[in-house]
């Protein structure tokens, strides 16, 4: 079946097979790997997109459930080659690590910030329960919400 969306302000048709997840679709059909493949269940975070502005595990919607809507990942929320607030933020706090859990982090802090330009550590926890970081301890990650909210 073919769908047509829009990823990070582009317009893209893909010819996908009717139950191909929208991770599958941006990773291996439209070649945006920041979107991570990690648990398939909607439980670690690590495909976090924004599916008309709102928070989604790209690996539990369809691609069919996104024909005719507007994406967003982590590679969309730089513009002209320079970084979003929040991607400089996690660089500058050192909240990467492995990096696997990162886009998925940065695009759930970047819907946040939207919504809540000055969050309290507990709606920050809240915000980011979704996402789950094998490596680190969270403080950098907590750190660098804060410096992208300062930003």
């Amino acid at each position: 079946m073919k769908v047509d969306l829009t990823v990070n302000g582009e317009r893209h048709d893909a010819e996908v097979w009717a139950g191909e997840s929208l991770l599958t679709t941006l990773r291996d059909r439209l070649e945006l790997p920041g979107s991570k493949n990690a648990c398939e269940q909607g439980e670690c975070g690590s495909c976090s997109v924004l599916l008309d502005g709102e928070l989604v595990c790209s690996c539990l919607v369809l691609a069919a459930q996104a024909d005719g809507h507007d994406v967003v990942t982590v590679e969309g929320l730089a513009a002209d080659d320079v970084l979003h607030p929040v991607q400089e933020a996690f660089a500058d706090a050192g909240a990467v690590q492995c990096g696997f859990c990162t886009p998925g982090f940065v695009v759930a802090t970047a819907e946040l910030l939207r919504r809540n330009p000055d969050p309290s550590d507990d709606e920050i926890r809240e915000a980011l329960s979704g996402n789950l970081c094998r490596c680190t301890g969270y403080q950098k990650i907590l750190d660098a919400v804060h410096v992208a909210a300062e930003r």
